[in-house]
């Protein structure tokens, strides 16, 4: 699916620069690749914010959604393009931490393969548990645990999914043994979980907000260095009195390896000035994002060692691809 975001003149886009001056950019649309399903909290923050991007540049950007292999084909389709800047990719740590770490064959690395430019958002996340669940705090659950090992389920969108590996963090912190009923996506798992069928789960805020207002789920704790904006009466696990505990994800813009230094800064000087918009802000937290830029110096970072504390996780879960 393709979708184009252009300003109010996109004919514009070719006028802005004198003639000759094709090497400035962008002076042609720009491809934005989402390897994640049209319609996600990720796509529609990408359209969203690229679509600020191409109004304040003059210039039409296309995004197509290009699912598959949890995301790997679309990121590995902007690792191999061009490095001119006319491809480039709005994607989570799901795809370049979670999806490549459980790949049984690495057709890219994302550390190598992928230009940072721009942190876009983050997406806070809650330890959330059926309303009829006996346990009243983090501390009462896992005192629940550690007399009743195995004994204990939690549902996730599927093996190695971020909600699996937000248990298994959780779990391997405080030294207890959980049964994980994985499903195929997060929205029946969620659905489940607020019906009872399985006690509890890690979810992204937006997800199981709705459930916390009707009072089929209850937030115990969020994962998080400070509260979120959209949960500000939930603790975070240091808060509660459990042993501190963070777990967040993120969705970034990249390109392929080598993208030129002078298209990497204008492109995080337009994702900034976007982020910056208050209707822009206001429109993420609705999401259940926020809006939160970044260096492409602190991109890099930020994904290295996420893909290391991944990846960690992943081998002391003893997770392994389905």
């Amino acid at each position: 699916m393709a979708r184009y975001l252009a300003a109010a003149a996109p004919i514009l886009g070719s006028c802005l620069f004198p003639a000759g001056a094709s090497a400035a950019y962008p002076d042609r649309p720009v491809l934005v690749v989402v390897p994640l399903q049209a319609g996600s909290a990720a796509d529609v923050a990408t359209r969203l914010v690229l679509g600020k991007v191409a109004e304040n540049m003059r210039q039409t950007f296309i995004i197509e959604n290009q699912a598959g292999v949890s995301g790997l084909l679309g990121a590995e389709r902007v690792a191999r393009a061009a490095p001119d800047g006319y491809t480039l990719g709005g994607i989570t740590d799901s795809v370049v931490n979670y999806a490549v770490n459980l790949a049984q064959k690495q057709t890219f690395d994302p550390l190598k393969d992928l230009t940072p430019i721009s942190k876009i958002a983050t997406i806070s996340w809650v330890l959330v548990v059926n309303d009829s669940f006996p346990a009243k705090s983090v501390a009462d659950l896992i005192a629940m645990a550690k007399t009743q090992p195995r004994k204990i389920d939690f549902a996730s969108a599927g093996v190695g999914s971020p909600q699996h590996i937000a248990m298994g963090m959780f779990a391997n912190a405080n030294a207890i043994t959980l049964s994980h009923v994985p499903y195929k996506g997060a929205t029946q798992a969620t659905v489940d979980v607020a019906a009872g069928q399985v006690p509890m789960m890690f979810s992204a805020v937006s997800v199981v907000q709705p459930f916390l207002q009707n009072g089929k789920l209850r937030a115990l704790a969020q994962p998080n260095a400070r509260r979120a904006t959209l949960l500000p009466d939930v603790p975070t696990f240091a808060q509660a009195g459990a042993p501190p505990f963070e777990f967040s994800t993120w969705l970034g813009l990249y390109g392929p390896k080598g993208l030129p230094a002078p298209v990497v800064d204008r492109l995080n000087t337009e994702v900034r000035q976007a982020l910056a918009d208050p209707a822009i802000k206001s429109r993420l937290l609705e999401l259940g994002l926020e809006a939160d830029n970044s260096s492409p110096e602190q991109l890099g970072s930020l994904t290295r060692d996420g893909f290391v504390r991944v990846g960690n996780a992943i081998k002391a879960a003893g997770i392994t691809a389905e």
